[in-house]
């Protein structure tokens, strides 16, 4: 080994802890090295944390339905057929970081994933082995837990300037209203981070909200970095929150902000996207001159990037997931004369990074006050309790539960989001655990009669914002979950004729009778004073003490 390798390898293991923890040494070094480049520009790409501070799991999906062309992609694999498509083994680190698989034991086997304090000991690792590598954040950093939603974004930013982060665009940072984003963007992170997005323009004369783009000199080489907020946040989300900005994917504007980076003689441009998987690679194939898009929303973690062609050539599309299971780096290169670009893709098990010190101080600090609150205990679970997945999730079966008991709903409905944490068998459920399911700006809980033909329409137009054949027109997160609902449902039919067999009771929905039914996080003005979900949560699970073996509410997929 050279000197220099051996310094750098010396270093490495220092940040890592693998030198202190010899029988980690061996997936330490294999997972956090990068290939060798002579000179690289480099992107180190964190998107969907979802305000995860600490170390977590989160089970990956085993439903992710692809339609249309991305029937069967590689970005819509689940569990074996990933493993076989990606040629990894059942039962190592990577198979429990991208699949659902074996959930329980290998959690156990392989402990946590993310924390700031963990990412931030890589972030250091990858810049030791890319130097001048510029951190950027894909969105959906300032929701999703309890100390984000009561600091409103605060703790978020701060962790997120300690992390290092340079450039970032958003989603669900915009529920925090219109103004507190702003506020956050000219005082908290006033010449430290840059929030970019091309696609937001007021309502009344179609300015432009942010900067659209901002350009770096990474390693010797200027990159171009444009910013795609989440095309569908005023749909998906409370418009009322943002009442005087509109979004969307244009690609007119898209093309020309290309155009004018492109004069400016960069060697790469990127999209910092948060359209989702499916989207990105539309837009790939659409719009010319992207060197790479950097993705997220879905939460779909690609273990290798995926090239698109177009008429100038092509463009390398990846996505890191979320909850902070993964950091991606994209390096920019000269390749014979012309730019070339790759992507790496890894998991960040906890113990396998040692905490970074000054992180774990700030995160300690920002959880100080309301750590009493945050640990409190409610019950204890016996089953797995997860979300993620196009149709399920046992922690949404528990929600809809304290939701018809408590509004005496003969059905339940609970959004499709695709955030939260999981907790093992055996595990406490606390406070935390409940913020994290709903901790939401909108939590209010409704209730309303809906007649047959009603619920059967919600459920078909829901349906279609996440099985339209074509990504433009796909618009929300997962299918809502019902319960005291059943039905089928037939994600490639065409719009209308998707959803079918509903029963109540075992009974046929009648199209003309009458049902209540109790839900939460409208996205209209609906159940604004009334009791957040948590509440209801929390009560619901004081009472059980014990969670048993729930039973998950799958529709029957023709």
């Amino acid at each position: 080994m050279h000197r220099r390798d051996f310094l750098q390898a010396l270093a490495l293991a220092s940040l890592s802890g693998s030198l202190t923890t010899p029988a980690l040494a061996g997936d330490s070094a294999t997972l956090y090295r990068l290939p060798e480049r002579k000179r690289a520009a480099s992107l180190i790409h964190l998107t969907d944390c979802h305000a995860q501070l600490l170390p977590i799991h989160h089970r990956e999906p085993g439903i992710n339905i692809g339609t249309g062309e991305s029937a069967g992609a590689a970005q819509h694999l689940t569990g074996e057929a990933l493993l076989r498509h990606y040629g990894i083994r059942r039962g190592s680190r990577l198979s429990h970081a991208f699949t659902h698989l074996d959930f329980d034991e290998l959690a156990q086997r392989y402990g946590k994933m993310g924390g700031f304090a963990h990412l931030a000991t890589l972030v250091k690792s990858i810049q030791l082995q890319r130097p001048g590598a510029l951190l950027v954040d894909g969105g959906d950093s300032w929701q999703g837990s309890a100390t984000a939603l009561w600091t409103r974004g605060a703790d978020m930013v701060a962790a997120s300037k300690l992390l290092g982060v340079k450039v970032m665009t958003g989603h669900w940072e915009f529920t925090l209203g219109a103004e507190r984003v702003m506020e956050l963007i000219r005082h908290d992170m006033a010449d430290s981070i840059e929030f970019i997005a091309h696609n937001v323009f007021t309502r009344d004369f179609g300015d432009r909200v942010f900067a659209p783009y901002v350009i770096k000199e990474i390693a010797g080489l200027e990159v171009a970095i444009i910013g795609q907020a989440y095309p569908y946040t005023p749909i998906a989300n409370p418009q009322h929150l943002i009442p005087d900005w509109t979004f969307g994917i244009h690609e007119r504007s898209l093309r020309e902000t290309i155009d004018e980076v492109r004069r400016r003689k960069v060697a790469a441009v990127v999209l910092l996207s948060h359209n989702g998987v499916d989207v990105d690679l539309k837009l790939a194939g659409r719009v010319e001159g992207l060197t790479a898009i950097l993705g997220g929303h879905t939460h779909d973690p690609l273990p290798t990037p995926i090239r698109v062609k177009n008429g100038a050539g092509e463009t390398l599309v990846a996505n890191a997931g979320s909850n902070g299971k993964f950091i991606g780096v994209l390096d920019i290169f000269s390749r014979q004369g012309k730019t070339a670009c790759d992507y790496s893709l890894m998991p960040v098990f906890s113990n396998l990074l040692a905490p970074d010190a000054e992180m774990t101080a700030l995160v300690a600090r920002i959880r100080q006050p309301f750590e009493h609150s945050l640990s409190r205990v409610l019950a204890v679970t016996d089953d797995l309790l997860y979300r993620r997945g196009n149709f399920n999730g046992s922690f949404d079966e528990v929600i809809l539960e304290s939701l018809q008991q408590s509004q005496h709903a003969e059905i339940a409905f609970s959004p499709g989001f695709r955030w939260g944490t999981t907790l093992l068998p055996g595990s406490d459920i606390t406070v935390e655990d409940v913020m994290a399911q709903t901790a939401i700006t909108y939590p209010g809980i409704t209730v309303r009669d809906f007649t047959g033909a009603e619920i059967k329409d919600t459920l078909e137009d829901i349906a279609d914002n996440l099985f339209n054949p074509d990504p433009y027109y796909r618009q929300g997160g997962d299918m809502v979950r019902t319960g005291g609902l059943t039905y089928a449902c037939n994600p490639r039919a065409a719009i209308g004729r998707r959803i079918g067999d509903m029963r109540v009771n075992s009974a046929p929905v009648q199209a003309e009778k009458r049902y209540r039914v109790a839900g939460w996080a409208s996205v209209t003005e609906a159940g604004l004073d009334s009791s957040p979900m948590w509440e209801t949560l929390q009560t619901h699970l004081r009472s059980a003490g014990k969670i048993g073996r729930v039973r998950v509410n799958t529709p029957k997929i023709v």
